[in-house]
């Protein structure tokens, strides 16, 4: 049967099924790694708030996501790097959002502003400690190569750098977390026999 426009039903609904085949596919594919980027980015009450927002963004996006429009099977390494990007984009709109509320919070109620609540204590307490001596960037160009995974070329496609920037933050940086690292042990080891 044909409406009065001339377009069958099922013409018109086809390209919406197909667009929702391959958000489906993409969702299978990034979530998990999509949440594990973010829980090492950000407070855990805020993890599934920002994956939900990165998805959205992605579904508005479909079509620009990289091997996306292809008729093969996209590739994990071509579509995660655009996708963490829009997950930091989406994390750092959450940060901001956060920090306004939080101002306007301060002002409404006239107080000093809060302390930050500590970082939580666990194995790791010096490799974090050497990891905040380092920038905003380089510390994010090392967490995405140690965390997750990714080679010069993809952190450039987070981070909107090129790949030889990206090269050469993560050497300084790996450098500078040696140093430190190495420092804060000898200090430790220092400090024991001190005590002994």
């Amino acid at each position: 049967m044909r409406t009065g426009r001339g377009v069958e039903p099922n013409q018109e609904q086809e390209p919406a099924r197909a667009r929702e085949r391959r958000y489906e596919e993409l969702a299978r594919m990034v979530v998990e790694p999509l949440h594990r980027y973010l829980l090492r980015r950000a407070d855990a009450g805020q993890v599934d708030d920002v994956l939900a927002e990165t998805m959205l963004v992605l579904w508005r996006r479909l079509d620009d996501v990289p091997g996306m429009l292809t008729e093969s099977a996209p590739v994990a390494d071509t579509v995660l790097p655009w996708c963490y990007g829009v997950a930091r984009g989406c994390l750092a709109n959450a940060r901001r959002a956060d920090t306004r509320r939080l101002r306007l919070l301060e002002r409404l109620t006239h107080t000093a502003p809060q302390a930050a609540p500590a970082a939580p204590a666990d194995d790791h307490e010096e490799l974090h400690a050497a990891l905040g001596t380092l920038g905003d960037v380089d510390r994010e160009v090392v967490q995405l190569w140690a965390w997750e995974e990714l080679a010069p070329r993809a952190i450039a496609e987070v981070t909107g750098l090129s790949p030889n920037a990206v090269s050469i933050r993560l050497h300084r940086a790996k450098r500078k977390l040696a140093t430190v690292l190495r420092r804060d042990a000898a200090a430790s080891v220092g400090h024991r026999g001190v005590e002994e």
